[in-house]
């Protein structure tokens, strides 16, 4: 019995360890995991500000986001942090990047959780057409 409760023991530290001392800072999730696609302009007009050109932020890091996400349009304005975790042909660059979302996904059914500009995905991926999963929080 005290053997058994030794290797549960064991097994604990080892994961809090790997949790708390792990090189790649992703493997600790904070925020939701979701999927990411980019789309293309034209960006106008959008579901939150229609042709208003100030509704892009600096960069053009913005977002559409799909149905789960949408909230009969209370999305809009809303930001996030976002991170690539992961995708076929290792897409991920590694850095974060802030994003505002200005619309909402017109496809049906929506390709990804969050579609991005070509600006903001080119960010995170090398993959320009690729589908990754990330990781976002709303900030």
């Amino acid at each position: 019995m005290e053997a058994a409760i030794y290797l549960q023991v064991i097994r604990i530290t080892v994961i809090v360890l790997l949790a708390l001392f792990s090189p790649k800072p992703n493997l600790v999730v904070l925020g939701d995991i979701g999927t990411a696609t980019s789309y293309n302009p034209p960006y106008s007009p959008t579901r939150c500000n229609g042709n208003r050109v100030d509704q892009f932020p600096a960069g053009n890091l913005f977002v559409a986001v799909s149905e789960g996400l949408w909230d009969n349009g209370a999305a809009c304005g809303r930001r996030y942090r976002l991170s690539c975790l992961s995708g076929n042909n290792r897409p991920c660059k590694g850095d974060a990047i802030d994003v505002r979302v200005v619309d909402f996904c017109s496809k049906r059914p929506c390709p990804s959780t969050i579609l991005l500009s070509k600006d903001a995905f080119s960010q995170i991926s090398h993959s320009p057409h690729a589908k990754i999963n990330i990781e976002y929080i709303e900030i």
